[in-house]
């Protein structure tokens, strides 16, 4: 049984959201969770479910909650027993084997990093973020937000990670990976992709060169390297979009649609299109390269996506993404490059 040590405090929603989320996982999934916060706020939560106790549910105190307007390095300073750092504590120790959050996204990473540590070979953690395509298959990119800048070994490392998040997560049979850029030549982009590209060419990856922003979306590509100013650039349009666009679009319907079986069909089919790119599917992004398992959420993640970050913990666990991590890292010489720098 995977253990997965879960923030209940986090979230803009939280507890509620994480409770809901935790109960739906361990009635779907060969999952344990441990709820870690404030014991009787969340108990007084967990207690609208009758059967609660019978469930692989338990709660483990925890007695401050780092905010999502704090400084992370504030918090992680003053705030010793904070849920996030409790719930990291829990995967150190070994008692859970990842830990699930939608709080403070800084403090989050900063805080897994500190107390969970990396995995040896891996100069930076980086965020992965699933992105729908065309082709109905989910492209990985990586990094959304860990690192703003970069180093040319940064960019090879986060292919290598994203490369086997892409085959272990998602069953891709041989990912290919390509540098986010502003043109498919591969004299064009800036001084961190150019030089990011010999080195990935050495890689035993499938990688395709440099790949452009529509290009995100066509599935010609399953892994896209960047730093984590383009990435989270790129993700917070990518939501925005979303956003506009189902607004829109149910609008258009709501305006056009009058016979009741043409509403009926038009209302299948936007269910259907809301679900292929609403994020909560995908659970959360996993954070890369620390020991132990890492999923960080979105603020307002609801119960579905609290629910399906579990079960990404969980596969991550039992892939031994870690391990392959290392292994690939050692084999490719860009630990001891990390190293040299």
């Amino acid at each position: 049984m995977v253990t997965i040590a879960v923030d209940a405090m986090g979230g803009d929603n939280a507890p509620k959201a994480e409770v809901e989320g935790a109960v739906r996982a361990v009635k779907s999934l060969a999952v344990e969770v441990i709820l870690v916060g404030k014991e009787d706020v969340v108990r007084k939560e967990l207690s609208a479910y009758d059967d609660w106790r019978s469930l692989p549910i338990r709660i483990h105190h925890a007695s401050e909650v780092i905010t999502m307007e704090e400084s992370a390095a504030k918090a992680m300073r003053s705030k010793k027993d904070s849920s996030i750092r409790v719930a990291s504590r829990l995967v150190r120790e070994g008692i859970a084997q990842g830990v699930v959050s939608a709080g403070n996204t800084g403090a989050a990473m900063a805080t897994a990093k500190m107390v969970q540590g990396m995995v040896p070979g891996v100069e930076r953690p980086a965020l992965a973020s699933v992105f729908p395509t065309l082709k109905g298959t989910p492209a990985v990119m990586v990094d959304v937000g860990a690192n703003v800048d970069s180093t040319p070994v940064m960019l090879a490392q986060f292919a290598v990670m994203g490369e086997i998040y892409s085959r272990v997560i998602f069953h891709t049979q041989r990912p290919k990976v390509g540098i986010l850029s502003i043109g498919e030549e591969e004299q064009k982009g800036n001084e961190l992709t150019r030089a990011a590209t010999p080195l990935l060419k050495k890689l035993p990856l499938d990688f395709i060169g440099n790949v452009e922003g529509r290009d995100v979306y066509t599935g010609i590509v399953d892994v896209i390297v960047c730093d984590g100013f383009i990435g989270n650039v790129a993700l917070k349009v990518s939501e925005g979009l979303v956003e506009v666009i189902t607004s829109m679009l149910k609008e258009s319907l709501n305006a056009t649609i009058t016979r009741q079986m043409g509403y009926l069909l038009s209302r299948t089919a936007f269910v259907d299109f809301k679900k292929r790119l609403d994020y909560s599917e995908y659970g959360g992004a996993p954070l890369l390269g620390v020991k132990g398992v890492c999923i960080i959420c979105h603020g307002r993640s609801n119960a579905n996506a609290i629910k399906n970050a579990i079960r990404v913990a969980r596969e991550f666990a039992i892939a031994g993404v870690n391990a392959r991590i290392e292994e690939e890292l050692r084999h490719s010489a860009l630990g001891s490059a990390a190293a040299a720098e």
